[in-house]
């Protein structure tokens, strides 16, 4: 848990995160684009649980929605749901190796795919197999780099 947050750090990454949601990948590259609000979701619900919660995580994935279209609250909800769980767990979380980390971003972004999924479907997708899933696991895999950049950046800025 850090002592002192950047809140510079903090608006930027968010507002970043938001960005690279969006930005263009090619075409064949799109659906193994790790899920980046959901990281930076789980990053500051992990290291600053005082400052960043439900509420904010809520807020920051209905940003998402309007920036995708998507029906309003479908990433709102998952976010909120990310946020409660690392709230849930981020005393066991912060004495996990970095491999244990991993496994429970994927863990974690692979509930969120699977609501964001199931609500989709729900209102009429017409996307079928386990591909939403690849987010999940590209998610995992970036998570050090992403961890370790925003600690130290924290730790220079805060």
């Amino acid at each position: 848990m850090l002592s002192v947050i950047s809140y510079p750090v903090f608006a930027l990454s968010l507002i970043l995160a938001l960005v690279f949601s969006i930005s263009l990948f090619p075409m064949g590259w799109f659906e193994f684009r790790p899920e980046w609000l959901g990281l930076m979701v789980f990053y500051w619900t992990f290291r600053a649980p005082a400052q960043f919660g439900i509420l904010l995580a809520w807020c920051a994935g209905l940003l998402l929605d309007v920036l995708e279209a998507t029906p309003l609250g479908v990433n709102g909800l998952a976010m909120a749901v990310i946020a409660f769980l690392v709230l849930t767990i981020h005393q066991r979380l912060r004495m996990y190796p970095m491999p244990q980390q991993c496994l429970m971003v994927f863990l974690l972004l692979g509930i969120n795919q699977m609501l964001v999924h199931f609500i989709k479907q729900t209102l009429g997708a017409e996307d079928a197999g386990f591909s939403y899933l690849w987010p999940a696991l590209t998610s995992a895999l970036v998570w050090p780099v992403v961890c370790i950049l925003l600690d130290n950046l924290n730790r220079k800025l805060g």
